[in-house]
């Protein structure tokens, strides 16, 4: 169990954390969610107790050991899976106590221990580990220091699991993680055996691999059960019973405030006045809940629509040096198309994004540009390009050297950007600030193509929605790269899997690549091939029974078919005998017969708005039971 109380926390003069409480099961799974900057890296450093507070406490049983991943990425020459084994700490000292001990009994203890921490499993365990995060047996072999940052933050967060920690701390694991990473990582949490709190802005995460979240808003904890789409739900119903109470408390307080004000000096009601007044004094203001939102993204449109496909390959090779890393290649992109790139990192993703951006050249083969096509490219280590000392408004104004200051202005606007933070130079904006005005940047001309390179890292999940929005309004076409499944989810309608040196279309949907990552091909294809079965016998199903229906309703059909002949020959016998009566000699020359036909068209007549009225029942009942 973790147990925060009465938390406070300054950062100078700004209140960060305000008498805080929150207490966490043993166990449990939590999202800690917030907006970027509101404290929940702060609250980690508090919990590990890497920083002091100004008032309360947090408890956690003793002899807990708290695990997060280590701020330093792994460089020195040790193995992976050395590195990872070393991160269990007693099971080193067990190790190297029993190469030296000579004593027996300390001896047996020493295996005794070591089996019950399962030291004989430990290289398999670590290997799954190192596995899940990308790393195959030959790269377990390998030294960190082989390997680039990004790839040593996930060894990093490889030995902090392999450890297993009592209380397990993630602050935003998958940033240096891919789409495949992702899921193993989503699975590994959702089943790991002890406590775990982590930060993170992806919703599918939250939402698959959690059983509580706590909202940090305002310097207050809120515990919440469930996902983050519960989470979502509740804290929108409590602002609606916020917002009604609040109401309500308003119009109390008005019309206890008018009586203070109308009798307090009246000798007679003084007493009255003076009590509401004590009333009012005790009543605690409701504060309305406030949505978190974040300014809107917008990509411009492209002025021309280009005709399709707007970028075509056929048999194209691409590479570094003399190395191939896709090889025939043959792939269209329309103007509408919205496709995202399937595939674990290393595997030519980012490679594919360059050679369709013009950034990295064929090898061989023939790529065909639509004339004039606008291409937008956004990665995340284009964030180190961007001017440090200049604002917002100065990069933007060098795009836009004659439009006036207003005009400069409303196009940052544009981009997200808050308007207190448009003359901050870049160096001070928040990760997410950034990588909205590399965004606004990168598609300042109104693009044809957007190339998305992992554009969520820094985004907060409001930001992230906001960018779900843009790209669904944007008129171009869009490739994405992202470890963020809502991200693809609710923009891709195509996927392609980058693999063994090809990219080709994916026929399945994310459930069925999440099953191919977790489970294996093999797995994954049962899996299909059982939903393609149950979809078959579901299709039998419903023919069986659209069929039994139609049996059914075979005497009703026949009972409506039998009505509408009967109206039709009512109808047609009315016509004629309006025919005959129509001619003014007939009554002066068959005075009898004229008589008949006038009763006989009454008759008619009666029977014919009977039976519509069978009819129209027989249809209704027909309708509804079909």
């Amino acid at each position: 169990m973790l147990q925060i109380s009465d938390l406070t926390y300054r950062i100078g003069d700004r209140l960060l954390i305000d008498k805080a409480s929150v207490t966490l099961p043993g166990k449990a799974k939590t999202g800690l969610v917030g907006r970027n900057g509101a404290g929940k890296s702060t609250l980690f450093k508090i919990i590990t107790g890497d920083l002091s507070t100004e008032t309360g406490s947090v408890q956690i049983p003793k002899r807990a050991r708290i695990g997060q991943v280590a701020q330093e990425a792994p460089g020195t020459e040790d193995s992976l899976m050395d590195v990872v084994l070393a991160a269990d700490k007693e099971r080193t000292r067990l190790l190297e106590e029993a190469e030296t001990e000579c004593d027996p009994h300390k001896i047996a203890d020493i295996h005794t221990r070591l089996a019950d921490i399962g030291a004989h499993t430990a290289e398999a365990r670590a290997g799954a580990i190192l596995s899940g995060l990308g790393f195959d047996a030959n790269a377990q072999k390998r030294p960190c220091s082989s390997f680039s940052g990004g790839w040593r933050m996930r060894v990093a967060l490889a030995a902090v699991l392999f450890s297993e920690p009592d209380l397990l701390l993630l602050d935003e694991p998958t940033n240096y993680l891919d789409l495949e990473g992702t899921l193993w990582l989503e699975n590994y949490v959702a089943r790991y055996p002890h406590q775990v709190l982590l930060i993170s802005h992806d919703r599918d995460l939250l939402n698959n691999a959690v059983d509580s979240i706590v909202h940090l808003e305002g310097g207050k904890l809120t515990y919440y059960t469930g996902g983050y789409d519960s989470f979502d739900r509740q804290r929108r119903e409590a602002m609606v019973l916020a917002e009604k109470a609040k109401v309500k408390q308003d119009a109390q307080r008005k019309h206890m405030q008018t009586f203070v004000d109308r009798f307090r000096y009246k000798a007679s009601k003084a007493r009255q006045a003076q009590s509401r007044l004590k009333m009012l004094e005790k009543m605690q203001p409701i504060a309305a809940l406030t949505e978190e939102s974040s300014k809107p993204i917008h990509f411009p449109d492209p002025e021309v629509q280009l005709a399709p496909p707007i970028l075509k390959l056929e048999s194209v090779s691409t590479g570094y040096g003399d190395t191939r890393i896709l090889s025939r290649l043959n792939l269209n992109i329309d103007t509408d198309d919205r496709i995202a790139l399937l595939g674990a990192n290393g595997n030519g993703k980012s490679t594919f994004a360059k050679l369709i951006s013009g950034r990295l050249g064929a090898m061989d083969g023939d790529i065909t540009k639509a004339t004039k096509l606008k291409i937008a490219f956004f990665a995340q280590h284009q964030l180190d390009e961007l001017k440090p000392a200049e604002s917002s408004v100065a990069h933007v104004r060098a795009l836009m050297p004659d439009a006036p200051e207003a005009k400069v202005r409303a196009r940052v606007a544009r981009f997200g950007l808050p308007t207190d933070r448009m003359d901050t130079p870049a160096k001070d904006l928040s990760g997410g600030e950034k990588a909205r005005l590399l965004l606004g940047l990168a598609t300042f001309e109104g693009p044809h193509l957007l190339i998305l390179d992992e554009p969520t890292n820094h985004l907060d999940i409001d930001s992230r929605e906001a960018l779900v929005m843009a790209l669904n309004e944007y008129q171009g076409a869009v490739v994405l790269i992202s470890h963020d499944r809502h991200l693809v989810e609710a923009c891709a309608d195509r996927l392609w899997l980058v693999a063994e040196g090809k990219v080709e279309p994916y026929d399945g949907d994310m459930e069925d690549y999440r099953r191919l990552i977790l489970q294996g091909p093999e797995a994954a294809q049962k899996a299909r091939d059982k939903a393609t079965e149950a979809e078959k016998a579901s299709a039998q199903d419903k023919r069986r029974e659209a069929a039994q229906k139609r049996s059914q309703l075979k005497p009703l059909k026949q009972k409506i078919d039998a009505a509408e002949k009967e109206m039709a020959r009512l109808q047609e016998k009315i016509g004629k005998l309006d025919e005959a009566l129509t001619d003014p000699e007939f009554f002066t020359r068959e005075p009898e017969r004229a008589t008949k036909f006038a009763k006989e068209r009454a008759f008619c007549e009666k029977k014919l708005v009977k039976t519509e009225e069978e009819w129209l029942e027989l249809s209704a009942e027909y309708e509804e039971a079909g």
